[in-house]
C-alpha cells in the first residue's frame, strides 16, 4: 500500500471510530509499526489527527473528558446505583466454588458483596468495609496491611503492595474512574494505582465493573491497558465499543 493510501486509510479509520491505537492499524494496514507512527507523526503535523501515547484520536471529537477529581465514597454510592445493581448482579454469577478473589474497594465493587452467591470463595480486599461484610456474608476474607485512605475508604502503599506480591487469584473485580481504548482504566491517585496494578497483575481473570458514566473519561494515572481486563457495564449508546470483545453489557443479555 502507498503512503498516501496508508494516509487516506488512517483518517478513514479515524473518522469513523474517533480513535484507534497503533496496533490496530498494524493489522488493519498491514504495516509495521515504525511506519505507522511514522504515518501518524506526519498527519499529526498536518494538523488532520491528534497523535496520542500508542495511537490517534480524531480531531473534532476529543471525546475523552479529563477528570482529577476523586469523589468521597458517600458521594458515590449514590450516583448510578441501579446501574451498579444490575452490574454486581451478574458479576456476581461468575465467581464460584474455590475462586480466590480479589475485590478492589469502590462503590461498585461494594454492590457485588449483596448478590454473592453461597459458595466456598476465599477473598482478599484492600477496603475495610468490603471485609466486614464479606465476613458477615460467611466468607474467609483477609485484608490488605497499609495505610488508610479515608476519601475512598481504601488501603494503600507499600505494605498492601508487598502483600499482593504473595497472592494468586482467580479472578479479581476492580472499580475505576475512567475508561478510555488508549489511557486504560485510570484512576486520580497514584497510590491506589499502584495497588490496582499489582492487584491485576496477580489476577488470572480481571472484571472492571464500570456504570456507563465512566466511559471516555480520563483520570491522571493509568492502572491497566483497555484491552487487559473484562469490562461489566450496563447498556452503552456509544458505537465506538460497540466491537469491542472485552465489554459484556448486561441489558443486551
Amino acid at each position: 500500500m502507498l503512503t498516501e493510501e496508508r494516509f487516506s486509510e488512517i483518517l478513514r479509520l479515524v473518522d469513523k471510530q474517533k480513535a484507534v491505537t497503533v496496533t490496530e492499524l498494524t493489522k488493519l494496514l498491514g504495516a509495521s509499526e515504525s511506519t505507522i507512527r511514522r504515518d501518524l507523526n506526519v498527519l499529526h503535523e498536518r494538523g488532520l489527527i491528534n497523535k496520542v501515547h500508542g495511537g490517534a484520536t480524531a480531531l473534532q471529537s476529543a471525546n475523552d473528558i479529563y477528570n482529577t477529581a476523586e469523589d468521597t465514597v458517600s458521594q458515590k454510592r449514590s450516583q448510578n446505583r441501579q446501574e451498579k445493581i444490575r452490574i454486581a448482579q451478574y458479576a456476581a454469577t461468575l465467581v464460584h466454588a474455590g475462586d480466590f478473589v480479589y475485590l478492589d474497594a469502590g462503590t461498585s465493587t461494594d454492590a457485588l458483596i449483596d448478590y454473592l452467591p453461597d459458595t466456598r470463595a476465599v477473598f482478599v480486599t484492600n477496603a475495610l468495609a468490603h471485609a466486614q461484610r464479606l465476613v458477615q456474608r460467611g466468607f474467609t476474607t483477609y485484608i490488605l496491611g497499609g495505610q488508610f485512605k479515608l476519601a475512598t475508604e481504601a488501603i494503600v502503599g507499600s505494605e498492601a503492595l508487598s502483600s499482593l506480591q504473595k497472592y494468586n487469584f482467580t479472578k479479581g473485580f476492580f472499580g475505576t474512574n475512567g475508561i478510555s481504548p488508549l489511557s486504560g482504566f485510570s484512576t486520580p491517585d497514584i497510590n491506589e494505582a499502584m495497588v490496582k496494578t499489582k492487584a491485576m497483575s496477580r489476577c488470572r481473570e480481571r472484571f472492571v465493573l464500570s456504570d456507563s458514566s465512566k466511559f471516555n473519561k480520563i483520570s491522571s494515572i493509568t492502572f491497566e491497558e483497555f484491552e487487559h481486563a473484562t469490562v461489566i457495564t450496563t447498556l452503552l449508546n456509544d458505537s465506538n465499543y460497540r466491537n469491542c470483545k472485552n465489554i459484556v453489557e448486561v441489558d443486551r443479555l
